[in-house]
């Protein structure tokens, strides 16, 4: 019941595509989960220009020594708090998280297996097709009231790569797409001639705090109250759903704890007087089986096995684009290896996608409102004023959006892969990395 890896909480770096095997990037946090998380971007993009669109919030430093102490725990949507002197962290220590029986097979083939595959996602996340995304960065938010705020950090801003650093087939490909379901799953920005490179502004710790963005979520977006009686447990598609939303915000969790490691590690925490959180401490707070969110590890699992059973139903669109030449000859070369990994083929990685399948035709009549709220996940991306976690947000949301897709379609019966856009198939492979890079990190974290 604690098991509530909702997104509900303040800052985070939209963690979405990009190249670095773990940076972080839009950050949540939940009622009943732990403490909020900075957000973790990518600093880099030495080109300076002046755009309206930079919108920037600079809350307190990350991980104060000393943060304000929240009344009632819904207040405590601050900033994540460091380590306290005073409290017992043996708490939270890791402990071996124990899964439900129908998943425990499928997590145990990840886990046999990952190491191999996230090495060969990350690989394929440095190349033009899976890093090069045009997005809208000026798009207004039409869901809360804000300030502008004018970016005066590099860990904020983002510029457009040259024009011709784009393949010609690639812009090509999404001038041609730019159609969509009025009633789809979600719906990419229109393109531009403004392309952005992952690689060059990657996820990485920023101090933009987006609580406003995931309590939103977390109360608006889920399911909640008369919709659903157990949250995540529920007989329901609604459950499935909302723990898929968890899994994304565990993974998100796992990448904010190694950006923290990160950046202790490269001495940029020494350049400042803030005493930031061990992030082990943090890890078992937030993702470890005995702290707050006792569930949040199995959802980020349950959430993975979906984005695997998504790429294995769309395994011959990608191998078919690899043979017309729509993705480069070297990409193809990388790309076909991940499509032979065993994980593919596993009937106990289908476990999770077979639940949402039979719950969603049990009740394909009201499925409509999943891909209503799928839609909402990726437009309230345009809340978040930062505008690196604006880019990465929106790749993660439509990786996961574009599996749903692919699992249930209109029906529950599945998604057409042959109408799957260019935009969305990278989507989806960059996310899948993304989750690998975090279920390598959090197996890393159990076993220490």
């Amino acid at each position: 019941e604690n098991a509530t890896m909702r997104l509900r909480a303040p800052a985070a770096a939209l963690l979405v595509a990009g190249s670095a095997p773990l940076s972080s990037a839009f950050q949540l946090h939940t009622s009943r989960h732990a403490s909020p998380q900075p957000f973790l971007l990518s600093s880099g993009g030495s080109r300076a220009r002046n755009s309206r669109a930079s919108r920037w919030h600079q809350p307190a430093p990350p991980h104060p020594a000393n943060p304000p102490v929240p009344s009632p725990p819904r207040d405590a949507l601050t900033r994540p708090s460091a380590v306290d002197k005073t409290r017992d962290f043996a708490l939270f220590a890791s402990v071996a998280p124990e899964y439900a029986a129908d998943l425990a097979p499928g997590i145990d083939a990840i886990n046999s297996q990952n190491a191999n595959l996230c090495s060969q996602l990350n690989t394929i996340r440095t190349r033009p097709f899976f890093r090069l995304y045009s997005v809208d960065i000026l798009a207004s938010c039409e869901y809360i009231p804000q300030e502008l705020f004018e970016c005066y950090s590099e860990s904020c801003e983002i510029y457009p790569v040259d024009d011709d650093e784009v393949p010609g087939q690639m812009k090509d490909a999404d001038a041609e797409e730019f159609d969509f379901e009025l009633d789809g799953w979600a719906r990419w920005d229109m393109p531009t001639e403004d392309y952005y490179d992952t690689t060059q502004f990657p996820e990485e710790f920023t101090g933009y705090d987006g609580a406003e963005v995931w309590r939103f979520i977390h109360e608006r977006i889920a399911f909640q109250g008369s919709d659903i009686v157990d949250e995540y447990n529920d007989d329901s598609w609604k459950a499935d759903f909302n723990r898929a939303v968890s899994g994304l915000h565990a993974m998100i969790s796992a990448q904010v704890c190694r950006g923290i490691g990160d950046k202790i590690a490269s001495g940029m925490a020494d350049e400042n007087e803030t005493e930031w959180t061990d992030p082990k401490a943090e890890f078992d707070r937030r993702l470890g089986p005995s702290g707050e969110t006792p569930k949040a590890i199995e959802n980020l699992y349950f959430t993975y096995m979906l984005m695997l059973s998504a790429v294995a139903k769309v395994k011959d669109r990608l191998l078919a684009d690899c043979d017309s030449g729509n993705i480069d000859a070297e990409t193809a070369s990388e790309i076909q290896p991940i499509l032979s990994s065993s994980l593919l083929d596993d009937s106990s990685i289908d476990s999770a996608s077979e639940k949402l399948h039979n719950h969603a035709l049990k009740d394909d009549s009201s499925l409509w409102e999943a891909r209503m709220r799928a839609r909402e996940l990726m437009r309230i991306m345009n809340c978040v004023q930062c505008n690196k976690c604006r880019l990465h947000g929106k790749i993660a949301v439509m990786g996961v959006s574009t599996a749903l897709n692919l699992l249930l379609g209109q029906t529950g019966a599945g998604g057409d892969a042959k109408k799957i856009h260019r935009v969305e198939l990278a989507a989806l492979m960059t996310t899948l990395g993304k989750f690998a890079t975090a279920v390598d990190y959090c197996q890393s974290m159990l076993e220490d």
